[in-house]
């Protein structure tokens, strides 16, 4: 009895928005889960947030709406937020704090995690090295993903970004060289279908947008090794601060104790990152940047921090976080933490988005800080890193003459920069849009090769002789 008096109380002091203050909890535990008891009988998750000799402060993970202060009592479950895991997971569906939303029975679980994770330790892990073949040109050519990789789509709003996402993993299914099902990662054929698996997490997405995924997989054939959390826009936002957390704690068991390559989809971070403004507004605590919380940082680096390789164990986990950036800008507080803290940035640009260009990336701003460790002989091509810089090199010029020209007339320029200026046209309208083509690591290099033979070989400074001997050919 004396047990049961310190594991409950009736000493709700306030509500303010998600959050409901708990006086003298003596006995709460950081991160500890609890549930919140109405009068009425009905029972909600909560979870301990903060802790003070006086207040505890509990995070409501559901809806507020009817929570009072008279009569409401919190129970302390002495146990923090935990998954069930099992290879069952894989087909199903789940809403943003694990619970079942297909109508299916919940998971029998062979083992359970805490959903807070932690960062991989760096002196475990195993440096990337292995290719990942998306399809995309202008990823596998010049901005290569490494497994193990984090690696955002910085998007704006109304730009494709969702569709880039699924064809990356649609494309994953005409490959010949993939087994059935097929894999997104290249060269799974001889450890066949049960070496990867897709997790996908969505946060304050649209009903709309949450049935064009699930359609997604359907058509890619990959849906029964997927793994889905759907945070709607009607659900409560403080979901969203779970919903991540619930998808990489399942990625882990699948990468580190099934021994599978994760493929990781987070959408949209900057809802995320909203619902955590929301939060630490609530909470009265002194705003940051643009009334984002001082700790974003960490917090967003808890997130990307467990994706990667360890050092003995078989499986990786390699995050496509998607975000939209508010009014463009990639120097908003959220493109540009998530920049520090992953390795590179996939950008896409509504100037080629007007064009009609798919997938409207802009190569320029765009970085792959882990490519040099997945290209080159027995990778790639010997060739690949040298036509990513030549072919960069040159649309940036083009680029340039174009600016150039907007304002002497294209009659003002050199004969020079008039191949530069074309270079740069084509090189959007052939390279860049592909539209769902899905293109090997050998056409997209074939296909920069034609646009570097646009000028003569001694302005390919960024290439050696031997390669172009052997690739720049007779129209030189």
């Amino acid at each position: 009895m004396d047990d049961l008096i310190t594991r409950e109380y009736e000493t709700v002091s306030g509500i303010a928005g998600p959050l409901l203050f708990l006086e003298r909890a003596r006995t709460a535990s950081m991160g500890e889960m609890v549930e919140i008891l109405l009068p009425s009988g009905e029972t909600r998750r909560g979870q301990v947030i903060e802790l003070s000799e006086q207040h505890a402060i509990i995070q409501v993970l559901e809806e507020t709406t009817g929570l009072g202060i008279a009569g409401t009592r919190v129970r302390l479950t002495e146990s923090a937020a935990m998954m069930d895991l099992s290879p069952d997971l894989l087909g199903r569906r789940f809403n943003g704090v694990g619970l079942p939303i297909d109508g299916l029975p919940p998971i029998i679980p062979e083992a359970r995690m805490e959903i807070i994770g932690r960062p991989l330790n760096p002196v475990a892990r195993d440096k990337p090295a292995h290719f990942i073949q998306t399809g995309i040109s202008t990823i596998d050519g010049l901005n290569t993903l490494v497994r193990g990789q984090k690696l955002p789509i910085f998007s704006g709003a109304g730009l494709p970004a969702k569709e880039l996402a699924a064809q990356i993993l649609r494309q994953a299914n005409v490959r010949e060289d993939l087994p059935s099902p097929p894999s997104p990662f290249k060269g799974e054929a001889k450890v066949g279908a049960s070496a990867f698996a897709i997790v996908f997490a969505a946060m304050g997405v649209t009903f709309r947008e949450a049935s064009y995924f699930l359609q997604e997989f359907e058509r890619g054939g990959v849906m029964e090794h997927t793994v889905v959390f759907l945070n709607l826009a009607d659900d409560p936002t403080i979901e969203r601060l779970l919903t991540p957390r619930y998808a990489l704690t399942t990625a882990e068991y699948f990468a580190f104790t099934q021994g599978r390559h994760v493929l990781v989809i987070l959408t949209d971070m900057a809802a995320y990152c909203e619902a955590l403004r929301q939060i630490a507004t609530a909470r009265e605590e002194i705003p940051g940047r643009r009334g984002y919380p001082g700790y974003m940082y960490s917090d967003l680096a808890s997130i990307y921090e467990r994706a990667g390789r360890i050092r003995g164990k078989a499986g990786s986990i390699t995050q496509l976080p998607i975000l939209t950036m508010p009014d463009d800008d990639i120097t908003h507080p959220i493109p540009d933490l998530t920049g520090y803290i992953t390795e590179g940035q996939i950008v896409l640009s509504r100037e080629l988005h007007r064009k009609g260009i798919f997938p409207p990336i802009d190569v320029l701003p765009s970085l792959s800080r882990l490519m040099n460790l997945g290209i080159g002989p027995g990778k790639t091509r010997e060739d690949h890193r040298a036509v990513a810089d030549q072919l960069y090199a040159l649309y940036a010029q083009g680029r340039d003459v174009r600016r150039l020209a907007a304002i002497v007339g294209e009659e003002g320029l050199t004969d020079s920069d008039r191949r530069l200026l074309k270079l740069a046209q084509d090189f959007e309208q052939e390279f860049v849009n592909q539209g769902e083509q899905d293109r090997d690591i050998d056409g997209t290099l074939d296909l920069g090769w034609k646009f570097l033979r646009y000028l003569p070989k001694d302005r390919l400074t960024r290439v050696k002789p031997e390669l172009i001997e052997k690739h720049y050919g007779a129209n030189g």
